[in-house]
């Protein structure tokens, strides 16, 4: 099967298996603030995505690209929307570019509808140092995913079965180019362990990528003879992933993103410590059903629904967002208790 009929398939499938409520956002209930002592008008919303400044804590996440004229029409689309809120957008993974170069225009359409904007390319762990600077200068990108999708590619009919040196390869990129890095996994979360060794070797943020977003195993699964049912379930869900994350190293930057599908899901994952959030399926979703003066249109609502609700909270910027008190509850909080993580660490704050 071609590249490009496999990223359809990848969009197509993605829309039909849908997103099911088990990111774990349900264990998390902020502490009402009776006397907030703040007003509407005083709240920010910009924040930092690693070294890079941005004016809104939702930043449009990896998705597609190589395609062909479909992909090409959706990342136009979604360039078109991130311009709008000037939020930071990031591109589905350029290797089909680097494999085929007439695809480049699905990807670099992007930067030519979103010229000023935070753009963010995309590669596997796969990629060589060459590679990387190819995806970097295709679309003159501000920072560079490297996406870890180890159980998709065990999935896959036709993909990887050799990671070895993937941390390695991540190294070299880190040391060897000019732009941020960002290690981002693809829908089966981060355990601290794995996030403490790419701190080591210089990755300024980390996009956990947790379970209960888009399940690219039943994806995957959907496109073999014989499915390997096993890896359906398998994954960290997202809020532990960012609490897991956080428990690595305060000096590094969380990205939350898997599953998230509402304004309470992001401040949600931004109390837990997350710096920004990225949202892939739900803006699909609206998208291809709607249109984008419809994602347009959600995304304005989202903006202001968390301005409200960090009003509410008492906080006037994301960073004080980070710092409000919560309670964490059911499979969240066994999980990080097990892990050895204190969560009254989060309510007494």
């Amino acid at each position: 099967m071609s590249r490009s009929k496999r990223k359809w398939d990848h969009i197509r499938l993605a829309l039909a298996t849908g997103q099911e409520r088990n990111a774990g956002f349900e264990d998390i209930t902020f502490i009402h603030q009776s006397l907030p002592n703040t007003s509407l008008e005083q709240v920010k919303l910009d924040t930092k995505i690693g070294e890079l400044s941005v004016s809104s804590p939702i930043f449009i996440n990896a998705m597609t690209g190589g395609g062909g004229t479909r992909t090409l029409e959706i990342n136009r689309d979604l360039a078109f929307a991130a311009k709008e809120l000037g939020m930071a957008i990031s591109v589905g993974s350029q290797m089909s570019a680097l494999k085929d170069p007439a695809e480049s225009e699905s990807y670099r359409v992007i930067r030519t509808t979103y010229p000023d904007g935070i753009v963010i390319g995309n590669l596997g762990s796969e990629a060589t140092i060459d590679q990387a600077k190819t995806a970097v200068d295709m679309i003159e990108a501000n920072a560079l995913q490297i996406h870890l999708n180890v159980v998709q590619e065990l999935t896959m009919p036709e993909g990887d079965r050799n990671f070895c040196s993937a941390l390695t390869r991540i190294e070299d990129i880190v040391k060897s180019l000019n732009v941020p890095i960002i290690v981002k996994e693809v829908g089966f979360g981060m355990n601290k362990e794995a996030v403490s060794r790419l701190l080591s070797i210089g990755v300024s943020a980390v996009d956990v990528g947790g379970y209960g977003g888009t399940n690219f195993a039943k994806i995957e699964n959907n496109r073999r003879e014989n499915a390997f049912s096993f890896f359906n379930d398998w994954g960290i869900s997202t809020t532990v992933s960012i609490a897991e994350a956080k428990a690595a190293g305060k000096e590094l930057s969380v990205l939350g993103s898997g599953g998230v599908q509402n304004s309470l899901d992001i401040a949600k994952a931004i109390a837990l410590g997350a710096d920004a959030v990225g949202v892939a399926g739900y803006f699909l979703k609206i998208l291809m059903k709607e249109g984008v003066d419809a994602l347009i249109e959600e995304l304005h609502l989202i903006h202001g629904e968390i301005t409200m609700m960090m009003t509410a909270l008492g906080v006037r910027t994301i960073k004080e967002l980070q710092l409000v008190p919560i309670i964490i509850s059911g499979k969240t909080h066994h999980w990080l208790n097990e892990r050895n993580i204190d969560t009254k660490q989060y309510s007494q704050r």
